[in-house]
């Protein structure tokens, strides 16, 4: 088993009196929010990053479209609704069970736009390969990311590529950027979340954090994990055959499923309200995040879906998703509700209630 003991503790029992502690050597140190310099908490999806976009970007940029905050901006151009998105993808290790860095950064930026319920139509690309970087390793990951794009039928449209010097990157980063068509009649954004609504799971959670997590530790838990990485726009398409007004979509990739309804719940100025045992978490992924220390709620995911969809719609919705490929473990795991504004609650097997709040950082690093 692989020592998961972070670089500058001692192990329990041992008397540190005289010992030297050294935060800076920690594998992922607990950032401070007065830290002066970027530390890891700041990409993990969490309160560091919501703080570092509107400390840092929000205030730089400053407009409306960024302002929405959402997965991907969606606005008007030539008489068309154009969803526009982009993402960076510095997953480590390269290649994990179910999937690797190619597909990753094509998914993900699809993903990002079927959550405004657009059709992805073009992507684009871009490589920042690090000198001395195998060419076959290259080339595996660009073909990933054509057969994930000829997937999700979507164009690869135009790229770049460029080389830093050796000790300057960690073999390859992608950056995918992407646009699609948003239907008329389509108005997907977490504000529009109300009271009633029924929250809605595409599927088991937790899956590819573990899965790359397992990889990067080399940790066995007896069965293999493999990633959820998948494209979803055609699971959103069969959604909004039921219906146009689905509220909010969210993939709860960075931070997991607690900080995507944490955003949407204080985006919207509701509540949620969970119930625990409704929550799909395989047995194999409780297992590794109980060895781990992790809660499944904050792992991420690359190929699941959480929506809000008025309570009316909401069993329709969820016989279209289980009769869909990506959505055949869908379930209800809870409502949004008035009581508790901004605060996303779990109801217990054992009749009590917990809070999930957002997360400083991150559990799981460089997971995407």
């Amino acid at each position: 088993m692989a020592d998961l003991a972070a670089p500058g503790l001692a192990p329990a029992g041992t008397d540190t009196s005289d010992t030297a502690v050294d935060p800076a050597g920690w594998t992922c140190p607990a950032p401070l929010r007065d830290q002066p310099v970027v530390v890891m908490g700041h990409g993990g999806g969490g309160a560091l990053s919501a703080e570092l976009i509107e400390q840092v970007f929000a205030p730089a940029y400053g407009n409306p479209l960024l302002a929405a905050l959402t997965d991907s901006a969606v606005f008007d151009l030539g008489g068309a609704r154009i969803a526009f998105s982009t993402d960076s993808y510095v997953v480590r290790p390269l290649f994990f069970p179910g999937g690797c860095l190619g597909d990753l950064a094509v998914n993900g930026t699809v993903n990002d736009l079927a959550m405004s319920g657009a059709r992805p139509a073009f992507l684009s690309t871009a490589f920042v390969l690090e000198e001395g970087v195998e060419l076959s390793v290259v080339g595996r990951i660009a073909r990933a990311v054509g057969a994930a794009a000829r997937a999700a039928d979507v164009t690869v449209a135009t790229g770049d590529t460029k080389v830093v010097e050796s000790g300057h990157g960690d073999g390859v980063y992608v950056t995918t950027a992407g646009v699609g068509l948003v239907p008329e009649g389509v108005d997907i954004r977490p504000r529009r979340a109300r009271p009633g609504d029924a929250v809605i799971v595409s599927g088991p959670i937790g899956q590819h954090g573990v899965a790359v997590m397992s990889v990067r530790e080399g940790l066995e838990f007896g069965v293999e994990i493999t990633s959820d990485t998948a494209p979803l726009a055609g699971l959103v398409a069969a959604m909004l055959e039921v219906t146009k007004d689905l509220h909010v979509l969210r993939d709860p990739t960075r931070g997991g499923l607690g900080t995507a309804l944490n955003e949407i719940a204080r985006a919207s100025g509701t509540g949620v309200l969970l119930r625990d045992r409704a929550v799909p978490v395989p047995e194999e992924v409780e297992n590794a995040c109980g060895f781990l220390g992790l809660d499944p709620l904050y792992v991420a995911n690359e190929g699941r879906l959480v929506a809000f969809v008025p309570p009316e719609h909401a069993e329709a919705v969820l016989a279209a998703m289980r009769a869909h490929p990506q959505g055949t473990g869908a379930a209800r795991i809870g409502e949004c509700v008035a009581d508790h504004p901004g605060m996303v609650v779990v109801a217990t097997g054992l009749g009590g209630t917990r809070v999930v709040d957002l997360p400083l950082g991150e559990q799981l690093p460089r997971i995407c």
